[in-house]
């Protein structure tokens, strides 16, 4: 099989290795994909730092003392990179539900929470895939989209990972800005069911009543350059679905595929590429189809 497929690491590969830090995105391109995905939020001094949550986890952070914190309100739009550059992200919560989920993870104590240009830096030549981690319907707890797209322009920037860097977001308000100010910066539409219920929120579509891949392809328009992509949540997405999309000329990469026959059944609907936290189960339903695999660096 020759056909183009972009093989994604969640978070790095977080049901491997500590999500959203150094340690795991370097563990994750060792065994091979084609882009790593991850998260940014913008501290209160202005600097773009890679973290799903726009709070600090209680699940996978620790104190300068060692001990869990106990806050789910820990804001870091709030905090300087220099108070965030305390905390430890390197393992789960012995205990917690998210041990439970991923208990192949391996930890890296003293991993902290990184800035975008230091994963540009650290993945030289990786393509990112920058998630503008902002919540339409909780604006208060991150600068607006504009702002945190311009943090993750101005990181790949100052590092010179420009022509290596697309972005995504659930918040199309943030897409939309890049469209319009950065239009050669290829863009990703995320979705799951919980966006389409309020498109006039997520969307900025109070008037759409179509299907979601009619959705995107009215944001997207017709990009120069770069063909516009579409990313679902993998449960539920229908191969009648893909097909449309792609006859609406986008491409499709769900997330977050972690079983090795969903992936599998998915490639064989014609997905361009899929976003998972198991790459190393990914590659291995790959290599038995016959693909292509990633590089390992």
């Amino acid at each position: 099989m020759t056909r183009l497929f972009d093989l994604q690491g969640h978070r790095g590969a977080r049901g491997l290795f500590p999500e959203n830090t150094i340690a795991g995105f370097r563990a994750t391109a060792a065994i091979g994909v084609d882009s790593m995905e991850l998260d940014v939020a913008v501290t209160a001094d202005g600097v773009a730092v890679v973290s799903h949550d726009p709070t600090l986890d209680p699940d996978l952070t620790r104190s300068p003392d060692g001990g869990w914190i106990d806050r789910p309100d820990m804001v870091i739009r709030e905090m300087t990179l220099a108070e965030i550059r305390r905390y430890d992200v390197g393992r789960i919560r012995p205990g917690s539900a998210l041990e439970r989920r991923f208990p192949a993870q391996v930890p890296h104590d003293g991993a902290g929470m990184p800035t975008l240009e230091e994963v540009f830096r650290a993945l030289p030549g990786m393509r990112i895939h920058a998630e503008i981690k902002t919540l339409a319907d909780r604006p208060e707890l991150t600068v607006s989209p504009a702002v945190m797209a311009e943090a993750i322009i101005a990181a790949a920037t100052a590092t010179g990972a420009l022509g290596r860097l697309a972005v995504r977001s659930f918040d199309w308000r943030g897409l939309a800005y890049l469209g319009a100010a950065h239009p050669m910066i290829p863009l990703v539409w995320l979705t799951s069911p919980g966006e389409a219920k309020a498109p006039g929120l997520w969307w900025d579509m109070p008037d759409h009543a179509g299907s979601t891949p009619a959705a995107v392809a009215r944001a997207a328009g017709r990009p120069a350059g770069w063909q516009p992509a579409w990313a679902p949540h993998h449960n539920g997405l229908t191969q009648a679905a893909i097909a449309e999309a792609h006859a609406l000329g986008l491409l499709v990469m769900p997330w977050t595929v972690d079983d090795a026959g969903d992936i599998d059944r998915l490639i064989g609907w014609g997905v361009d590429g899929i976003c998972t936290d198991r790459p190393d189960v990914a590659r291995a339903v790959m290599q038995m189809r016959g693909m292509a695999l990633p590089t390992r660096q």
